[in-house]
């Protein structure tokens, strides 16, 4: 596993440089553009990801970290769940100010930072769930981004990936490809007004590990009892894994 590669980006730098600046320009209309293009099933994927890791959530004093944050969707979620703290991390302050308003309109005590993946500002084994929800693919590199996320759990903290991926089903991939590759970037360009990034969503799709793959990854970087699971016929899938 290496990581994203937007095209014309020759670096790890370069490639961060490109996503972010990628999502500050569709900030606007990211979320109206996922519930449409997804049929509004992005929120059950959130639902579920939120029941997987309720267990920790109803600690008490858990400390749980919305990684690659976005508008905050899933951080709102596991707000409403949790008996602890949350926060939430995304390098791209666009998507930030959108998390925040979303959060004051909901008063939904959270915390935000502007943060990069790779370099969180957070000490060793201070957080007890991770999650990062269709941010983890946007990395400029997975294996520094697993070893991060290893970092900053404490021993016994779950981290759970939530992911766009191929369907093991040849015809429904067949059919998904499609949409992905031909409608997704029609829609997604108009409604967020850059084409470009709705192009490379199925790009980095195509690209991005296999379930297993990932898997096996997360594994090397010391998680334990590491599992996934397939959703909606494989459009994504959830991996979960305990910290060592």
């Amino acid at each position: 596993m290496k990581g994203t590669t937007p095209e014309g980006a020759r670096n790890e730098r370069e490639a961060a440089l490109w996503v972010r600046d990628m999502f500050g320009r569709v900030a606007h209309r990211y979320d109206l553009a996922n519930h449409l293009l997804s049929c509004n099933i992005d929120r059950y994927w959130r639902a579920h990801t939120v029941k997987r890791v309720r267990s920790i959530l109803e600690r008490p004093e858990s400390r749980a970290l919305d990684l690659c944050c976005g508008t905050g969707d899933l951080l709102l979620a596991l707000a409403r769940a949790s008996h602890g703290l949350v926060l939430g991390a995304d390098f791209c302050n666009p998507m930030l100010r959108a998390a925040r308003q979303k959060a004051e309109e909901r008063r939904s005590r959270v915390g935000l930072v502007e943060a990069d993946a790779l370099r969180l500002p957070l000490a060793d084994g201070s957080i007890d769930l991770l999650t990062v929800a269709f941010g983890f693919r946007n990395l400029a590199n997975y294996a520094a981004g697993l070893a991060e996320m290893r970092r900053v759990l404490a021993p016994g903290g779950m981290a759970a990936i939530l992911e766009f991926s191929q369907p093991p089903n040849r015809a429904f991939a067949a059919f998904y490809n499609f949409y992905s590759r031909q409608i997704l970037p029609l829609i997604g360009g108009l409604l967020s007004g850059s084409r470009d990034a709705y192009r490379y969503l199925p790009e980095s799709v195509r690209k991005f590990p296999t379930p297993d793959e990932l898997a096996d990854e997360m594994r090397l970087a010391s998680f334990t009892e590491v599992s996934y699971e397939y959703l909606t016929g494989g459009i994504v899938a959830l991996h979960r894994g305990i910290a060592r």
